[in-house]
């Protein structure tokens, strides 16, 4: 019997929305796999977060509290320094071992980000890639050249492919089109906008009490 997939689903997370969680369940639910929700510290790529680590880690166990098969994990808020995915993926084959099936899930945009990445080749010796795009994105005709070279022979249809091999495969998640994101959602409150819709209830309480976002500036960051 094959060690079971595990799905890690990193991001910001600033706040955590309902799009994130439809990924993450759409994922947990095609894959048969436990997603960890995986709250970045000091993302490389991006400024500053709006919302302090913990924050942002409460708001996670807020909106997947009852959540079969969604996980908070927050160990890159533990390690200091950037949060860099290879060294999280090292730290992820010292707990679970080298023959565990492990995926990186991620969207469509930062995935053809990957060559901007420290040691970005590297990570699929560690990793299965699942990368959630829209119905009709066709990701693989816009990739970077040295990426599509580095995938000519990685892709893959096949659940049971990501759960026989430890590393190393790209799956296409097909995903429906969401209106969230959490650059939106900051921008809303901040004009005093309606925005409590987007978020699980909990988390727009925890916002609320904690007087999140309402005080920023309203120019949207990047997601």
């Amino acid at each position: 019997m094959n060690p079971q997939l595990h799905v890690f689903y990193g991001g910001t997370f600033d706040p955590v929305h309902n799009g994130h969680l439809a990924v993450a369940r759409h994922a947990r639910d095609t894959l048969s796999a436990n997603v960890h929700l995986m709250p970045a510290a000091d993302p490389p790529h991006k400024g500053p977060t709006h919302a302090d680590a913990m924050q942002r880690a409460s708001m996670l166990e807020l909106a997947s509290a009852g959540e079969h098969g969604l996980v908070v994990d927050i160990r890159e808020l533990r390690r200091q320094g950037p949060s860099y995915t290879i060294d999280t993926l090292h730290d992820i084959r010292g707990e679970l071992g080298g023959d565990v099936p492990i995926a990186l899930l991620l969207g469509a945009d930062s995935f053809r980000g990957l060559p901007s990445w420290k040691s970005w080749r590297e990570l699929f010796d560690h990793t299965h890639f699942v990368v959630a795009e829209r119905a009709g994105d066709h990701i693989e005709d816009v990739l970077p050249s040295e990426l599509a070279e580095c995938l000519a022979d990685r892709w893959t249809a096949s659940v049971e492919a990501l759960q026989h091999a430890p590393a190393g495969l790209v799956y296409r998640l097909e995903q429906p089109l969401r209106p969230e994101s959490a650059s939106d959602i900051r921008h809303r409150i901040a004009l005093q906008q309606p925005w409590q819709d987007r978020v699980p209830p909990a988390v727009a309480e925890f916002i609320i009490q904690s007087d999140l976002y309402s005080g920023q500036a309203v120019t949207p960051a990047p997601l």
